[in-house]
């Protein structure tokens, strides 16, 4: 078709319908990019591949049901082989029934009901007892109740043992069922005509459109993109190549139970599946070779041989990747001052919004050496003993007959108290967050006064520079300076809160509340 068009437009046509050939192919060639035929062959080809796929895992195959029927159904008599070979035969028929159904290919090889009874695959009995049912549905289930029937009867004379034995076979039938069900599903819903039509105008209206704008104009016209002349646009026809191979694909997959070289060998399922499964329940019912040692019985590591032709395929056993990194023998020690780790730990999670704002305006954030809160609510030096941890009475100079001495580790409890870690420390519990102890105090504290606006205002401009001598004067600060002054007073004001918080929380209506604040 494109030789037909080359051939026309460089040898039929004149110069000024040559002109006009060429404005028409560079209109076409910017238009069919409109085209969305990538989105709709590429959802087409998804859907029909998930189908087909669908299909196939719904397949019935009754090897384990044949495996439980000869597990199960105990006895060397005749009656008990019967038993089992017609229950077998019972789930071959709702296979076969669901085929006929489904496949041109089955149907065509069973067409009516009486080549089933010729087959062998039932009986005239069970034929007139199939017909005789008032019901103008399909009736693959019917074989499926008649198993279920005689699977009863065989637990009533003891030929199956228990009832968990009798569940496990009705539990794979009914698993059987299911997927003959989804087979007819599939069968009964099928993909949108209008869909497989519009993909199908989609892709060929694009390579009409391409078969005149992908053709190459005159390059002493000067068109954009048209440097260079050929006869063939080798790249438009691979890719029309692979257009239309992908539709092809999702319509040979569209159907699988037709007869195309490409569908499922339904026939020879209907073969193998009857075979397979009355072997499993007759000829090899309790049928087992001379039990004997094996070659590598006193070997705790059996290894078969290799082939020459295999010999290079052999690999040592995956340990796991993470077996393969080297670690520096420095780095191979244990710590042994696990809680200076865990501070170091607390300072870097302590203010995650001043670290990230001082990385970006490259100010040095505050070393705190704990998290916010178990800074609030550690216990300050100076302070009483207590199982309260928290600091509640108002700072300030204490009396010389309350200085303090030098830290004794034997006689002072606050450096006993300082020294202890986290998690042993009274009032701080295991879990993270909620260090306050669940006792009250039982005496409560005198509330200490606010503090006042000049006091606030000397607290928040205690990082600012000192003045120099008594001269008032203005100080320049950066921008970088301001935000770290009003930040540090905000996470000030935001550790007070969240301690006022806490108390209410793990106090609620305490007359302790009264009388305690942690403000000012």
């Amino acid at each position: 078709m494109d030789s037909v068009v080359v051939f026309f437009t460089r040898f039929v046509l004149s110069d000024d319908q040559r002109r006009l050939f060429e404005k028409l192919a560079i209109y076409c060639d910017r238009y069919a990019e409109l085209i969305p035929v990538s989105f709709v062959l590429g959802f087409y080809v998804t859907l029909v591949v998930s189908r087909w796929w669908g299909q196939y895992e719904n397949v019935p195959w009754p090897d384990r049901l044949a495996a439980l029927v000869g597990g199960h159904v105990r006895g060397a008599d005749e009656a008990s082989r019967l038993t089992r070979r017609t229950l077998m035969r019972y789930a071959n028929l709702s296979g076969v029934l669901i085929y006929r159904s489904v496949s041109t290919a089955v149907y065509k090889r069973f067409p009516t009901m009486e080549h089933l009874v010729q087959a062998g695959l039932m009986t005239s009995e069970e034929l007139r007892h199939l017909e005789d049912l008032p019901s103008p549905h399909n009736k693959f289930w019917v074989p499926c109740m008649w198993f279920v029937s005689l699977a009863l009867r065989a637990r009533t004379e003891g030929r199956i043992n228990n009832d968990v034995a009798l569940t496990a076979i009705l539990t794979e039938l009914n698993s059987l069922r299911a997927k003959c069900m989804k087979l007819y599903g599939y069968d009964w819903i099928s993909l949108p005509l209008v869909y497989t039509q519009v993909v199908t105008v989609a892709v060929y209206s694009f390579f009409l459109a391409c078969l005149i704008g992908r053709q190459f104009l005159d390059p002493a016209q000067g068109y954009p993109g048209h440097d260079i002349d050929f006869y063939l646009p080798v790249f438009t026809l691979l890719q029309f190549f692979f257009y239309v191979g992908w539709l092809k694909v999702a319509e040979q997959l569209i159907n699988p139970f037709g007869e195309d070289d490409d569908d499922f060998e339904t026939n020879w399922l209907v073969d193998r599946n009857l075979q397979v499964s009355l072997l499993s329940v007759d000829e090899m019912y309790d049928s087992l070779p001379l039990v004997e040692r094996d070659m590598y019985w006193n070997e705790s590591e059996p290894q078969p041989p290799y082939t020459a032709a295999s010999a290079e395929h052999r690999k040592p056993s995956f340990m796991g990747s993470a077996l393969d990194i080297s670690v520096p023998k420095e780095e191979m020690e244990f710590q042994s001052n696990l809680e200076q780790i865990k501070e170091h730990e607390e300072a870097n999670y302590s203010t995650p919004l001043i670290g990230g704002l001082g990385r970006l305006l490259g100010v040095q954030s505050p070393n705190f050496p704990r998290s916010s809160r178990v800074s609030l609510l550690r216990r300050r030096p100076g302070a009483p003993l207590s199982r309260f941890p928290l600091y509640l009475q108002q700072e300030g100079p204490s009396p010389p007959s309350q200085a303090r001495q030098p830290l004794n580790q034997e006689r002072d409890p606050d450096y006993a108290f300082s020294n202890m870690p986290l998690y042993e420390r009274p009032g701080f519990y295991s879990c993270p967050q909620t260090p306050i102890h669940c006792v009250p105090p039982t005496v409560p504290r005198p509330r200490p006064a606010r503090r006042t606006q000049s006091e606030w205002d000397r607290s928040c401009s205690s990082l600012a520079h000192p003045m120099v001598g008594s001269q008032k004067r203005f100080v320049q600060f950066n921008l970088k300076s301001q935000i770290f002054i009003i930040y540090s007073c905000y996470i000030k004001q935001l550790q007070r809160e969240e301690a006022n918080c806490t108390l209410k929380k793990h106090f609620p209506g305490s007359h302790l509340l009264k009388h305690v604040s942690v403000f000012g």
